[in-house]
């Protein structure tokens, strides 16, 4: 609860500045992008870092102004977007199913790009916990947003694997709404209730450093069938109507980012370390970035069986026949799936 609280003021923070910086009506050329933690918006970083959006936009002939905010949870994410606190929202593809579904023939918000396929631990510091099924009352399982998250999403489809699709959310009632570097610090010092960590890199990867104990239960990658978009980010189709130009040069930046990234991995790490204030350990990074497994690309990978998993179980109501069904169309994102 505590945690939920902050999530809620950081939003009504976020709403009252951008309120106060921005009139009801206003002309293209600003845009309000809102993050999470982690090196999964390594692309946003670099776009940040090195102002790619108003390198872009400035050549198809608009100032664009960038806000940025950073909140915790999809479920925060999700109602700054729909409160008009924030035009461009980054979470996970289970808040953009969900946000999708709820908005379907109105404000219809979809996804704009992704921002990379990695994956999701779920680490645990309990010895005797070597698969789900180990989870008992006296365990916590931490993750940004309860029900919502890609995280908690994840978990309910493995849940759904391992019990059948009547039991995908048999685990719901041992998960707790933590930010990542909260649980992450959970994990690492032990002696606490949460022994379950569904994180995201960098958080992941140091818990498995820091704590002996520490070992991997579940990676998304195993129950979503292979590599898949984690992170992704999504507007109102009101946005993107209202500010073509800004919404190209918003999409030609990340391309920009994405293969900045791919070219220059050390430089890459940098950037997040800067613009994050991290102290995180920069040979870690540069081995998360260039992990075989880990791939930054903005075209959506993998995301059409989750959505479909929770259209299944009754999370969501509208059916995906397609990735294109959650996403506007756009040639930057290529064969997506």
């Amino acid at each position: 609860m505590r945690f939920a609280r902050i999530s809620l003021v950081r939003l009504l923070l976020v709403s009252l500045s951008f309120a106060m910086a921005v009139p009801a009506a206003r002309a293209e050329g600003r845009i309000r992008i809102a993050e999470q933690f982690g090196i999964v918006y390594l692309l946003l970083n670099v776009v940040r870092d090195q102002q790619l959006i108003e390198q872009e936009g400035r050549k198809l002939g608009v100032d664009v102004k960038v806000d940025w905010a950073r909140l915790s949870g999809g479920a925060a994410i999700n109602d700054a977007l729909l409160s008009g606190a924030i035009d461009i929202a980054g979470a996970g593809v289970g808040p953009l199913i969900t946000v999708w579904d709820r908005t379907y023939g109105r404000q219809n918000v979809r996804g704009v790009a992704s921002l990379g396929s990695l994956p999701y631990y779920l680490v645990s510091n309990n010895p005797k916990i070597r698969t789900i099924a180990d989870f008992t009352d006296k365990d916590r399982i931490a993750l940004p947003a309860v029900g919502v998250s890609v995280q908690s999403r994840v978990l309910q489809y493995a849940a759904a694997r391992q019990w059948g699709d009547g039991a995908f959310d048999r685990l719901d009632k041992w998960t707790q709404t933590m930010a990542h570097p909260d649980a992450a610090a959970a994990i690492i010092a032990g002696g606490t209730e949460i022994t379950g960590h569904f994180g995201t890199p960098p958080f992941q990867e140091q818990e498995l450093a820091a704590n002996p104990n520490a070992h991997i239960v579940l990676d998304s990658y195993d129950v979503l069938g292979g590599p898949s978009s984690a992170t992704v980010l999504y507007t109102t189709e009101k946005f993107r109507n209202e500010n073509p130009k800004t919404y190209r040069a918003f999409v030609l930046a990340l391309a920009r980012a994405a293969d900045f990234v791919k070219r220059q991995p050390e430089a890459a790490a940098d950037t997040y370390l800067r613009v994050n204030q991290s102290k995180t350990d920069k040979k870690l990074l540069v081995s998360i970035i260039t992990d075989p497994k880990v791939n930054f690309s903005i075209a959506p990978q993998n995301t059409l069986g989750l959505a479909q998993f929770m259209q299944r179980v009754g999370a969501v109501r509208h059916k995906a026949n397609s990735w294109k069904d959650y996403f506007f169309d756009d040639p930057a994102l290529g064969q997506g799936s």
